[in-house]
């Protein structure tokens, strides 16, 4: 341990927390000193760190960091106690399992003055950073949509919440984050199919404060995986596939024709493909470095609580507006 690193205490060893408990182990500034789950360490996360069965423990480990990694349904009892110790917490997205329970959290890390961050781990994509950063300089011209895809087989870790708190709100969370204002409106479909408790699939649309009208198609039901953004304007389109963390854009055409009947519609032609050269960190490293940074006071650029709950409030938004029986 290098003198001054945060000491970092991780809850929750599943599929996740083994992920973050990696990354925290490489970046520097940090350092990993304990490690807790009420149920084991499945996939031996621990090493020869302590192993804590409770936040409680975890807190008495002296930290000044953690990672909520737990079930969503236990993220409002596990924030509140690292709040209330003063701990600056990175907690797995969403920021809980309903508006209330994330009111709460964020309360209660204003009343302690600690930070607090949602690990909507999309926005440190290096194909969305870039895509980001295009559209506000304007390379799309006025944007029209922004559509995104997120579809594959059921993740066997999931069991508290269904597929639009769990996957939707990285749809919802990167739109509103790319086009740089929020949901206004929001209308869904939801159903069933897989004998679960919790709805396996989502078709949205909504309207952001802009004018960009947005869709979104969310569901564990697909046997191939997808995780594609198509955000469409004036001049373009761009296409962000976040598996492979590869932007292309597909500029529009100009075509000159002497067909009267063609030259008088005024759509668009298909013109040059061009597929960006971008550097491809791992976005759970970024989002770490963008944590640490942020307990540090050197910048902010994480996904605030606040965030977190609009995000979550327009889940809801999602399920309520489907219609009556739809949803089971």
């Amino acid at each position: 341990m290098n003198v001054g690193d945060l000491r970092v205490g991780l809850i929750g060893l599943g599929m996740m927390g083994r992920h973050h408990a990696r990354v925290v182990r490489e970046v520097d500034g940090l350092e990993l000193v304990a490690v807790a789950d009420a149920t084991g360490d499945p996939h031996g996360v621990a090493g020869d760190l302590p192993l804590f069965g409770s936040v409680a423990e975890l807190i008495d480990a002296g930290i000044d960091a953690a990672v909520c990694a737990v079930p969503t349904g236990m993220h409002e009892e596990v924030g509140l106690a690292l709040a209330e110790a003063g701990v600056h917490t990175l907690i797995e997205k969403p920021i809980a399992h309903s508006v209330e329970a994330g009111n709460r959290l964020v309360e209660a890390f204003a009343a302690g003055g600690v930070i607090g961050a949602v690990g909507h781990i999309e926005r440190y994509n290096p194909a969305l950073q870039s895509l980001r950063d295009r559209m506000a300089a304007g390379e799309l011209g006025e944007i029209y949509q922004i559509a995104t895809r997120r579809q594959g087989p059921f993740p066997a870790r999931i069991a508290d919440v269904g597929v639009v708190k769990d996957l939707a709100t990285h749809d919802i969370d990167l739109t509103a984050w790319l086009a740089q204002s929020e949901y206004v409106s929001v209308t869904a479909q939801v159903t069933t199919r897989s004998g679960r408790p919790h709805e396996d699939m989502v078709a949205a649309t909504g309207r952001l404060a802009n004018g960009i009208i947005t869709n979104h198609l969310v569901n564990w039901l697909s046997p191939m995986k997808e995780r594609v953004t198509v955000v469409t304007g004036e001049r373009g389109a761009f296409v962000a596939d976040t598996l492979t963390a590869d932007l292309t854009f597909y500029a529009n055409g100009v075509v000159n024709t002497e067909w009267e009947s063609v030259a008088n519609f005024r759509g668009v032609a298909e013109g040059d493909v061009t597929r960006f050269a971008i550097t491809k960190r791992e976005p759970l490293r970024v989002e770490h470095e963008k944590f640490r940074d942020a307990v540090l006071g050197v910048d902010k650029d994480i996904v605030t609580l606040e965030e977190g709950l609009r995000t979550l409030r327009t889940a809801e938004h999602f399920l309520s507006s489907a219609a009556p029986g739809e949803n089971g």
